[in-house]
């Protein structure tokens, strides 16, 4: 079995996913789209997904927000990871048996003392592209050549990120590690690459002039130290563009929380009226105190690319939603309406703050980041209001109240 193989569903699970959809040609422009191979109703799963491959945000990484490294499951108790998040050592969650982190599982890689959250993620991790990747004893070593290379991209992309270097490090390494090799290259080229949309003349955000010597450094010394013959077309500058844009525009932002997770399972206890009122005080003190100390940075984030989620096309009003129920990289798509047979599944692009901008704000975002301007139904009915910023309008707001 190669590598590519074991990160995607077994037979039985890709029937049943494929009954569910259907991956079209639409046309030139929008490319190809996720449709509805039956009937669902608003809150039904469409589908479960692993992605072929998956990395934390190295910055997310540096703050301590600790993670399996494969499956990016948060490893910390939600009491730790709410101590941490609040700066306070003294807080206590009482029922603690709604908390699913596991430690006595966890292991570590014998070379290099990487974190994982079971062995089964250890083990595909090393036959997949740890074996690579493993710093050994060197991993303290800032001089390492993955190192130096980290750190150039944490120079480069601050909080918060929307992709990251490891993970063009990790597709290389599934290169150089898999015997068939081109079954793992054809499974990334399925991925819009383009990093500038010529037809409507955009180029993408971490492409312009601005990144343009960062980037450059970036090439080199990934060049330097993952160099792969099979795939060196990813080296020259044009293809380091294209590899840099299609983690960029597929790249599917991972979020996990032992704290979530808790809360959950909170809310399933059978409790009495008033243990309920006073678990919902604690819940809701808590979160205030979160967001006070680290506002919206809650969760240990990372970024995966996906075959089924990269083919679902934007829209402002969309009838389906990206969730980790399994606080790791699987994700659930969810209908967020009654979606038909025959029609085209949409999520939306935007974070849950964007979307509710004004119609100039979210274009402009999409632009950036995705090289397209949206003409879904809301973006048309919307299309006779002023082209300001959501910025622009707040601050009209203010001086309007001076």
């Amino acid at each position: 079995m190669t590598k590519i193989e074991s990160r995607v569903p077994n037979s039985k699970m890709a029937a049943s996913i494929e009954d569910n959809v259907e991956i079209r040609q639409i046309d030139l422009s929008k490319g190809k789209g996720l449709f509805a191979s039956k009937d669902f109703k608003k809150g039904d799963i469409l589908f479960e997904e692993r992605p072929i491959v998956s990395s934390q945000f190295l910055w997310n990484e540096f703050y301590k927000y600790t993670a399996c490294e494969y499956c990016l499951k948060s490893l910390e108790t939600a009491e730790e990871q709410c101590q941490r998040l609040t700066e306070n050592p003294g807080v206590n969650l009482p029922y603690p048996e709604c908390c699913e982190a596991k430690p006595t599982q966890y292991v570590m890689c014998p070379q290099c003392q990487v974190v994982y959250c079971c062995d089964e993620c250890r083990m595909a991790a090393w036959t997949e592209y740890h074996r690579t990747l493993c710093m050994g004893p060197s991993r303290q070593d800032g001089e390492h050549p993955l190192a130096r290379l980290g750190e150039a991209w944490r120079n480069t992309h601050y909080p918060p990120e929307t992709s990251s270097i490891m993970l063009l490090a990790k597709m290389i390494a599934m290169v150089k590690q898999v015997d068939d090799k081109s079954s793992v290259i054809s499974a990334f080229s399925q991925f819009v690459n383009l990093p500038v949309n010529k037809e409507e003349e955009i180029a993408h955000k971490l492409l312009g002039e601005n990144f343009k010597q960062p980037l450059e450094l970036l090439r080199q010394m990934l060049t330097e130290s993952l160099f792969e013959e099979n795939v060196q077309q990813w080296y020259t500058p044009e293809g380091f563009r294209s590899l840099f844009a299609l983690v960029g525009m597929n790249g599917q932002g991972i979020g996990s929380s032992a704290i979530s997770v808790w809360v959950k399972n909170c809310e399933k206890l059978s409790l009495s009226d008033e243990e309920k009122q006073k678990l919902d005080g604690f819940i809701d003190q808590m979160y205030e105190d979160l967001d006070r100390v680290s506002g919206t940075f809650l969760d240990c984030e990372g970024s995966g690319l996906y075959r089924l989620q990269s083919t679902c096309n934007h829209s402002c009003l969309p009838n389906a939603e990206i969730t980790f129920p399994h606080n790791n990289h699987r994700l659930a798509l969810v209908a967020t309406e009654d979606i038909q047979i025959g029609e085209e599944i949409c999520i939306c692009y935007l974070s849950e703050c964007d979307i509710g901008r004004s119609r100039h704000s979210r274009q402009k975002l999409l632009r950036e980041n995705y090289l397209f301007h949206c003409g879904c139904a809301r973006c048309l009915a919307e299309a006779d209001d002023e082209d300001v910023t959501s910025e622009e309008e707040e601050d009209e707001e203010e001086e309007m109240t001076e």
